[in-house]
């Protein structure tokens, strides 16, 4: 698998998320596990570092459904921004889990509530560390 590249500021929120939802107890401890261990694993690099086809918080993603050949598109968001309705899919989800910090290209195979499935990241229609958004 390849090493998933993170911002400081991705990295440092998205921890924070995570030590806000297990105190309130809105993740469950599986998927506050999961994300950690992908954040233990990544490249943590200055927003400006961050190439142009990599997943990052904000991001708004075209992805296939290897295993159905469905398409979606989504912007991964911090819990509180979530809206299913405006396609703003919450880092928690595990398809969020699944994408941060890859590129556009690769391919990955997730374990979602539906069993394991095969994902390609089509194509990174927002990125916002390649529009110079580096607050969000």
């Amino acid at each position: 698998m390849n090493q998933i590249i993170l911002s400081k500021l991705d990295f440092s929120r998205i921890v924070d998320s995570i030590k806000e939802a297990k105190r309130t107890n809105s993740v469950s401890a599986s998927e506050a596990e999961k994300l950690l261990n992908e954040l233990s694993s990544a490249k943590v690099v200055e927003p400006q570092e961050i190439p142009v086809d990599v997943v990052t918080m904000n991001s708004i993603v075209k992805i296939s459904f290897l295993n159905t050949n469905k398409e979606v598109r989504f912007q991964i968001v911090y819990p509180n921004q979530a809206n299913i309705k405006e396609n703003k899919i919450s880092i928690f989800s595990p398809i969020a889990t699944a994408l941060i910090g890859f590129k556009a290209g690769d391919e990955i195979e997730w374990i979602v509530p539906s069993g394991l499935t095969r994902i390609r990241i089509d194509e990174i229609l927002y990125q916002p560390e390649a529009a110079g958004d580096f607050h969000l």
